[in-house]
């Protein structure tokens, strides 16, 4: 990989850690602003849900970018990300369940196909690495 290569990816994952980033704090606000409204009826799925892409998104592709090697492949990243996008939503609608006051076995799709795609998208990065 020569030097204009490397600094791509580089820039690349550091962009994609912005905008997990900016996930992150979206959740926050959204967690604040939707359970002020909810008349002090609290979810722990709805509170936590920024952990999602903070702890799998923002973190691991910062730290990927600052380290400079063994970036992931397209592959990779193409099953990674809507996993981790699946398990955020659906901790936000199992919250937003929680806060209504109902449940639907439907919402474990989310859980299962999220954690499905993370894991496949690690064992993926981790082959080509």
């Amino acid at each position: 990989m020569d030097k204009n290569e490397l600094r791509e990816q580089r820039n690349r994952m550091r962009v994609t850690g912005m905008r997990y980033l900016m996930a992150t704090l979206f959740c926050i606000v959204f967690a604040a602003v939707y359970e002020y409204f909810s008349h002090q009826v609290y979810s722990d799925y709805m509170i936590f849900a920024f952990a999602f892409p903070m702890i799998g998104g923002a973190l691991p592709f910062l730290l990927v970018a600052l380290r400079g090697r063994n970036f992931p492949d397209d592959i990779a990243i193409s099953l990674y990300n809507p996993g981790i996008a699946s398990l955020t939503v659906g901790s936000i609608m199992h919250g937003v369940l929680d806060i209504y006051g109902t449940t639907n076995s439907l919402s474990n799709v989310y859980w299962i196909v999220g954690t499905f795609l993370t894991v496949a998208g690690i064992f993926e990065g981790i082959r080509h690495s």
